[in-house]
């Protein structure tokens, strides 16, 4: 009976949850059995008819969760009931070596980092699409003036191309960090009860840099019983922080929709409903999904950090949080990725209202530009701006023209001739560097994206 929304299927790909799936799990685990055997047997550990044996069972599928769970039923132990129920279907000569020299953390770490590596497989791709998504939009609409706000004022001039080349280049440096973090993150540890590799003794380190390259790891330079608890801490904190800057996008779609706004707009289907009670409302609610769901998934920070401290080599404090965690935190962004996809695959922008919206303030927007032009005449920057100031709040008063005031006050025609001043109202002239900034990004994404565009 699905009792969370994930269970249900209303969040998070099949591609995602399949890796957190229960056999899943158990197939991970079975694959490090596997690998520690054949790299147990090539240093002359273990017999290799052995390790064959185990290989090959393990391999074979026929190690199910629903054995491992009769048998957890009796043990009270996860473990050690996936181990009893390998050595069931191994001949008796395998047995003996099944899981040697390991520790039931050896198995469940390692096999949180073959969850992590895949899960980092399916993020990584949709992070770059998205980021080339947002810089082709940052290039489609690098040349057109828009209003930029601060403290949701009116401040000036913005390329529109920047709300898109901003994001864009943070979700490239996202590639950059998660490939960064992986050879922190994904860490193979099969050195037994303490960390000392003692029932291996010297050995012990050549069976795990083996065992870590066949699983496709980095093996651990120094752990207790478990890897150090900071590494998954860093895994969370990176997925938690890209899902902020889906929630910055998801903020800004969401108030460039207001209908006061309105510059643009979520894609809203054929038959799909704003509202149950108002027919016309065209809610931005994917956009409200992503802000909700990254609220959820920086709540998980806290809880890897509480898991650092453990007791001596180990406790198991950390052990049954993790289990929602890890899952949770990478089905949650993977969610976030599909449905930020989708709204920027079709996202409708009304050029007509952003130029509109330049209008507003009749003509203000562009006093930065009419203090440069005083300045640059040799007026005082603060008589400039009281000058300024007083003939903008006269204006706002009487609903005049900035513009028009502007020509029709002494203290700055005086200054400016007519034509001079017509040229400050034009808001294409006024983009700055804007061009460049975008094109250069647009270079950065292109090939911080380029392996997997290709792919």
């Amino acid at each position: 009976m699905p009792i969370l929304p994930i269970d249900a299927g209303r969040y998070g790909t099949y591609a995602m949850k399949e890796i957190f799936d229960e056999q899943k799990r158990i197939t991970y685990q079975l694959e490090i059995e596997a690998a520690a055997a054949l790299s147990q047997s090539e240093i002359g550990m273990i017999p290799k008819n052995a390790a064959q044996g185990i290989y090959q069972v393990a391999k074979s599928g026929k190690v199910t969760v629903k054995r491992v769970k009769q048998l957890e039923a009796k043990s009270d132990h996860d473990t050690a009931a996936l181990v009893e129920a390998l050595s069931e279907k191994c001949k008796p000569t395998s047995r003996p070596w099944i899981h040697y020299g390991l520790t039931s953390n050896d198995l469940v770490d390692t096999g949180n980092s073959l969850q992590m590596r895949d899960a980092l497989r399916i993020i990584q791709p949709k992070v770059a699409r998205l980021a080339l998504i947002l810089a082709e939009l940052a290039m489609k609409y690098k040349d057109m003036p828009a209003v930029g706000r601060t403290h949701g004022q009116h401040a000036s001039i913005i390329s529109f191309g920047l709300k898109f080349a901003n994001p864009a280049l943070e979700m490239s440096k996202h590639i950059e960090r998660l490939e960064q973090m992986k050879k922190r993150v994904l860490i193979c540890k099969t050195l037994g009860v303490v960390g000392t590799g003692s029932l291996m003794g010297a050995k012990a380190l050549e069976v795990q840099k083996r065992v870590a390259k066949r699983l496709g790891l980095f093996p651990a330079e120094v752990t207790t019983q478990v890897v150090p608890r900071e590494r998954y801490a860093e895994y969370v904190f990176f997925m938690a922080l890209i899902g902020s800057t889906l929630e910055k996008m998801a903020v800004e779609i969401r108030n460039l929709q207001r209908t006061e706004i309105g510059e643009v707009s979520e894609p809203f289907r054929s038959g799909q409903m704003g509202s149950s009670a108002v027919p016309v409302k065209r809610n931005p609610v994917k956009s409200e999904r992503v802000t909700s769901l990254s609220k959820l998934l920086r709540s998980q920070i806290s809880a890897t950090f509480e898991n650092i401290p453990l007791w001596h080599e180990r406790d198991l404090s950390n052990s049954a949080n993790e289990r929602f965690i890890l899952p949770t935190t990478s089905i949650l962004l993977d969610e976030m990725l599909e449905a930020m996809t989708r709204i920027l695959k079709e996202l409708r922008v009304n050029e007509d209202r952003i130029r509109e919206n330049l209008e507003i303030t009749m003509g203000q927007i562009f006093a930065e530009f009419v203090l440069e032009a005083l300045i640059k005449k040799g007026v005082p920057r603060f008589e400039a701006y009281r000058d300024i100031q007083r003939v903008a709040f006269a204006a706002s008063e009487n609903r005049m023209d900035f513009r028009d005031a502007v020509k029709a006050d002494p203290a700055i025609s005086s200054h400016l001739g007519e034509k001079e001043i017509d040229e400050i109202f034009v808001p294409e002239n006024h983009l700055g560097a804007s061009d460049q900034i975008i094109k250069n990004v647009y270079g950065i994404v292109k090939r911080s994206c380029a392996r997997f565009s290709q792919a």
